[in-house]
């Protein structure tokens, strides 16, 4: 996929797609809210068209992006836990 050809034939750049995927990859928010961020800036995007958006490009940025990641090692500590028993904290 070119960054040519990639988003050949959308109404929207490509600056404007990818920011949009961009923040809804990296923040816990919705697609009303990206929707919402876009009109602040002065674009104008229906939530859905965010939707297709992520639904088409995620899994290729994703693949491309794969091979950059830092591999974890599968072990992880927890310094201090709580739990609670019988409404008391242990």
């Amino acid at each position: 996929m070119r960054p040519d050809q990639s988003f050949k034939g959308r109404q929207f750049t490509a600056e404007v797609i990818l920011w949009a995927i961009h923040w809804y990859l990296m923040f816990p928010v919705r697609y009303c809210n990206i929707e919402l961020m876009l009109a602040d800036r002065g674009v104008e995007v229906a939530h859905t068209t965010v939707f297709r958006w992520v639904q088409t490009y995620a899994p290729e940025i994703e693949k491309r992006i794969r091979p950059h990641l830092r591999l974890g090692n599968g072990s992880w500590r927890v310094d201090e836990t709580y739990i609670r028993v019988k409404a008391r904290w242990m």
